[in-house]
Order: structure tokens, then sequence, then C-alpha cells
């Protein structure tokens, strides 16, 4: 029997940008779940891992930048799934990226307040909006949901993808607030995948990360299971930070590396030095209480 607090009714959601890793495996775990699944994506062609023959399925060429598109997509639908991709012709996160980023959120925050059928917002974050300010090796406490990266520290040390996660979703959440929209967001560790390369913005920063023991990976189905979760489950709020990987040993740490760069040469031999293992200082435990329940609920799916 479920959870109470899961609505078991699946309804009509929109996913955007479904062109991505993230969003295309959205879909497709929604559309097994029996979700009617409004797919907003930029350019058709991306979505050639669903099958769009599928009668729970419908694209909408929907864009960001352009508002009358996202109304058109969220049409109908009880919830909105949002996660922001880069446009095409600008890839790399420089510092112009957080002025998209935050006319992106802005756009589809609003066109969520003018859609009355909209009961649940799902605004995928980072991690990158939570660790970075200048106190974090003299703080105490582990970091988790209420910490914010500090925006002047992140231009200091021109942490681009910082940068933009953090004034986007403080974009999103000032917006989701005055027009009392229904938001919960979702701050994400690195996304482990096949393409995963160095060059990757949230990256910037790593042997940082990885000695403050905050550097956090999550593997995709997780990921796509703990959106659902906090969409699904009527007590959610606020937001959520998202992981099931650590990268706090050495080992880990040379493996990532190898996985990231495996074209070069063969580690060095480990020193004594090497066997350190950095104290894990940030904290997913709001998320995973949640994702008891919801694990259960999906083992017999």
């Amino acid at each position: 029997m479920e959870p109470a607090s899961l609505n078991p009714t699946p309804k009509t959601v929109c996913v955007m940008d479904a062109s991505g890793r993230l969003g295309s495996s959205l879909v497709e775990r929604l559309l097994q779940k029996g979700y009617t699944v409004h797919a907003a994506v930029q350019t058709h062609g991306k979505l050639q891992s669903l099958s769009c023959d599928n009668k729970n399925l419908k694209i909408f060429r929907s864009d960001p930048f352009d508002y009358q598109s996202i109304i058109d997509a969220l049409k109908g639908c009880s919830g909105f799934f949002y996660s922001f991709e880069p446009p095409q012709d600008q890839p790399n996160y420089d510092e112009f990226m957080s002025d998209v980023e935050v006319r992106a959120a802005h756009n589809v925050l609003e066109a969520c307040a003018q859609t009355d059928t909209i009961e649940k917002v799902v605004f995928t974050s980072s991690a990158t909006a939570v660790i970075w300010r200048d106190d974090r090796k003299s703080t105490s406490s582990d970091f988790d949901e209420r910490n914010w990266s500090d925006v002047n520290f992140c231009r200091k040390f021109k942490l681009w993808h910082a940068l933009s996660k953090t004034v986007a979703e403080k974009t999103a959440w000032a917006l989701a607030m005055d027009r009392g929209v229904n938001m919960v967001s979702i701050n994400a560790g690195l996304v482990m995948s096949p393409d995963l390369s160095i060059t990757h913005p949230f990256l910037k920063g790593a042997a940082e990360m990885y000695e403050d023991g905050v550097f956090v990976m999550a593997d995709l189905k997780f990921l796509v299971d703990a959106h659902i979760c906090v969409f699904e489950d009527v007590s959610t709020y606020g937001r959520y930070l998202c992981f099931n990987h650590v990268i706090n040993r050495h080992e880990d740490a040379v493996k990532l590396a190898q996985m990231l760069t495996p074209s070069s040469a063969v580690p060095p031999t480990p020193s004594s030095e090497d066997s350190r293992i950095f104290l894990q200082r940030i904290s997913n435990k709001k998320l995973n209480k949640l994702m008891v329940d919801f694990e259960r609920g999906t083992d017999v799916d």
C-alpha cells in the first residue's frame, strides 16, 4: 500500500528541457508510471530515445526564452519539471551565463504563475549553489539545504557554474514566493554519465570540493527518482540536496580522474598521504527520509 502522503493518481506534467539527459530520462520514467507528459524540447531531433507514438507523450517545441512557447507546453499540466540546458551557441559557462539562466528561470516561473492548473514545480538546481563561500572551512556544521553559495565569492574565483545556479535558483524562489507558486528545488550533485569530461563546469574547484568533503555526485536513476519523489509527496517543501556518492577518498578521486581523462598516464603509486579520508561535510538527510518510502514503492513497479 502506498504511503498516504503520496499522490496515487498519475496526472499530466511538463518536462523542460526534455532533450537533455536528465529531462529525457525523466520523461521516460514518468511515462512508465502512467503520467501523460508534455515534453518541451528546443529541438525535436533530440528525443530519439523515446517512442513518439506513445499516446501519453506530447512533444512541444519550446524555448525558455520564448514565453508563449512555455505557456503552450504547460497547458493542462498539474506539474512542471524544469532543468536548464545551455543554449547550443553557448555550451560553456562563463561570466554571462548567469544572466541567461536568470532570464530563463524568470520566464518559466512567470509562465507557471499564469497557468492555473499547475500544482507543483520541481526546479533543478545544483549542489554548487550550496557549497561555495569564504567561511566554508571554519563552519562547524555540515552543509545542507539551508546553505547558499556566496555570489561575490563565486565571482571572485570565477566559479561561473555556481554563480549561475545560485542566482537562477534565488530568482526562481523569489518569483515563486511572490506569485504563490508551490515550488521545490533539487540541488543535484554532479551527474554520473559515460560522456562526463574534465571540462564540465561543475568541476571548477574540484580539488577544493574534495578536500572540503563536499564533492558529491548522483547516479542518473537516483536523480530521476528524487525528482518524482518530491513531486508526488505532498509534504515536500523548500530545497533538497540530492546525491548518492561522496568523493572523499583517494581511490575514489583516482577512479573519477581516470574516467574524466581516460587517455592520461597511469596514476602514480599512492603515498601514505593518499590513504587519507576527508570528512564528509555535506548532508542529504532531508531527501533520504523521503526516498525510503518512495523506493519501497518503486520495487514493485
